[in-house]
């Protein structure tokens, strides 16, 4: 089996309500690839509530190289972090 790799990369926005309640952490999500390396779907796994939408919708944006199984491409799923930080 052939991993995935991430070619296409998008910060998440940091929310202005966590930015101003100095919200930071780790969100850990579970991320579903298609055939084709776009992501499919995505569910929080573990939630920081102010940032979850914010990290949900960086991840939909990211591509990757398609998952192989014997040389053909499959779906898989797979769990991402995003994390927070404020500088």
């Amino acid at each position: 089996m052939a991993a995935p790799v991430k070619v296409v990369d998008a910060a998440p926005v940091y929310p202005a309500i966590a930015r101003t309640a100095r919200v930071e952490g780790v969100v850990i999500l579970e991320a579903v690839l298609d055939v084709e390396g776009r992501v499919d779907s995505v569910r929080v796994l573990r939630s920081i509530a102010l940032l979850d939408q914010s990290a949900v919708d960086a991840v939909k944006r990211w591509r990757f190289t398609p998952a192989l199984l014997n040389g053909q491409p499959v779906s898989v799923v797979m769990t991402v972090t995003v994390n927070f930080r404020l500088q």
